[in-house]
């Protein structure tokens, strides 16, 4: 590394740059972020209610140990800045026939839950499916997750390490088939298909292997106390505290190359000279030129294509009545058969499956009055970058309490359009994103290596976030900044 310490810019202050904004300072750079909101999180956002601010993003952390690498690899410790509650219910999960589930951190109080719902054969198949997964994200998290540029070698010569592995991958069947030879009751196989959601895709079109995210639940989940914004502004104090300067409110308009390698960034006001820069966007707008004509073959249009799926996400508070909620709920749809068949062809479903997040229910608490609530709808992206209409926002509330509704759910007072946050909004939230908030969709077996990993095609330009490698969700994208941080500190010490 040169003498002087070197210069990074880092474009987004979302989770990915946060956690390499941490991680780069640590090690002795200057470090600036450059975020475009009024403060740090990205799609970990939070909106005001009458009960105090909501999530209206991520719930719940996952895969704890990403975070207490990310803070030990700063020499910190992450209990030290954010508390955090293990949840003894995973989730709630209901259909119309009047089943109720709850999948539970202890493995064998699940089995009993679903042997009481489904009988003893279906929690046979229920532990069965478990093993199986926990092999696969065993298999697969070191060599594909945690790995900085995953390739076909690696993972041929993983599964040949382990034959049993092809089989439990069944790489030429949608997560849909596998689940459907696998579940005897469809109310299974429904429960498990909607993880591939969880990264913008349907069961129906991603892999079977997909079917390995399911463990990253069961392996453990964590309410931050004050919601998971609060991890956020933990990274950026850490970050701060080895002096790394957030600038909000900052809407960067170009980056700028001298002889093929980054040289400066440039925000509407000010210009920043760089010895590198790491994007924390989605990378489709590198791609389609928002930051320059320059940087437009930093990735290929096939790493930010086709587009995942998007979400209408209504944050509010009231009081529920009817229904005996879980911190985490699922609400199915009536027919998993044809449940995603319209998302498949663009449109919205009429007969949708809900989730719903009691914000004010984690660790067992049943709250008096209102309470803070998160109701995401999947949807289709929208490249539209013009706000919803009233019709639209309307049609979307209807289908959303309608649907609960079906199963004796409702909320005092009702929920109203404008708590809603819609695909166009997510458009114009983030550039260039179509309001997809997962990047390039996980369909297909290839999917995985099509993302973009963290050093671009342009020199000193580096990615992070929930488009790159290894994809969408909380811990993936703190994973891809620890790629990226790395990335960053090697070639600037060869340099």
């Amino acid at each position: 590394m040169t003498t002087a310490a070197p210069h990074i810019a880092i474009i987004g202050a979302g989770i990915g740059g946060l956690a390499a904004a941490l991680r780069l300072s640590y090690a002795g750079c200057r470090v600036t972020v450059l975020e475009r909101h009024a403060g740090p999180g990205g799609k970990m956002r939070t909106l005001p209610t009458i009960a105090g601010d909501v999530d209206a993003g991520p719930t719940v952390l996952t895969m704890k140990s990403v975070f207490e690498d990310l803070f030990a690899d700063a020499g910190l410790r992450l209990e030290d800045h954010v508390t955090l509650q293990a949840e003894d219910i995973l989730a709630r999960h209901f259909w119309r026939d009047g089943k109720v589930l709850d999948l539970m951190r202890d493995a064998a109080h699940s089995g009993e839950n679903v042997a009481r719902a489904f009988g003893s054969s279906g929690a046979e198949e229920f532990t069965a499916f478990c093993q199986q997964t926990d092999h696969l994200f065993d298999a697969f998290d070191g060599p594909m997750i945690r790995s900085a540029q995953p390739s076909l070698a690696e993972l041929a010569l993983t599964v040949a390490k382990s034959p049993k592995l092809l089989r439990a991958m069944r790489p030429l069947s949608t997560l849909t088939q596998n689940l459907n030879r696998h579940f005897t009751d469809p109310r299974l196989a429904q429960l498990f298909a909607r993880y591939a959601t969880y990264v913008g895709g349907l069961p129906t079109q991603s892999p079977s292997l997909l079917s390995l995210i399911w463990q990253a639940e069961n392996q453990g989940v964590w309410y931050v106390k004050g919601g998971m914004h609060q991890l956020a502004k933990s990274i950026v104090n850490a970050a701060r505290g080895f002096g790394t300067e957030f600038v909000y409110n900052a809407h960067v308009t170009r980056i700028k190359t001298q002889d093929g390698s980054v040289c400066a960034v440039q925000t509407e006001d000010t210009r920043y000279a760089v010895d590198a820069v790491l994007f924390n966007g989605d990378p489709n707008a590198l791609q389609t030129g928002l930051l320059g004509p320059t940087i437009e073959q930093a990735v290929n249009k096939g790493m930010t294509t086709p587009r995942s799926l998007s979400a209408n996400v209504m944050s509010f508070a009231a009081i529920p009545k009817g229904v005996d909620l879980a911190a985490h709920n699922v609400f199915f749809a009536r027919d998993p058969q044809s449940e995603y068949a319209p998302l498949a062809r663009g449109q919205q479903q009429r007969d949708p499956t809900l989730y719903i997040c009691a914000q004010d229910r984690f660790g067992g608490a049943t709250p008096d009055g209102p309470e803070r609530f998160e109701i995401i709808l999947n949807s289709p992206p929208n490249d539209k970058n013009a706000a919803p209409s009233k019709k639209e926002t309307e049609q979307c509330q209807t289908l959303i309490l309608q649907q609960l509704d079906q199963f004796g759910l409702d909320f005092s007072p009702q929920p109203a359009p404008d708590t809603l946050t819609m695909t166009r909004h997510f458009a114009q939230l983030f550039p260039a994103s179509h309001g997809s908030l997962y990047g390039r969709s996980p369909h297909g077996m290839m999917a995985a290596f099509k993302r973009p990993s963290a050093r671009s095609k342009v020199k000193g330009l580096y990615l992070a976030g929930g488009g790159t490698h290894p994809g969408a969700g909380v811990p993936m994208a703190t994973l891809s900044g620890a790629h990226a941080a790395a990335a960053i500190l090697s070639d600037l010490t060869s340099t």
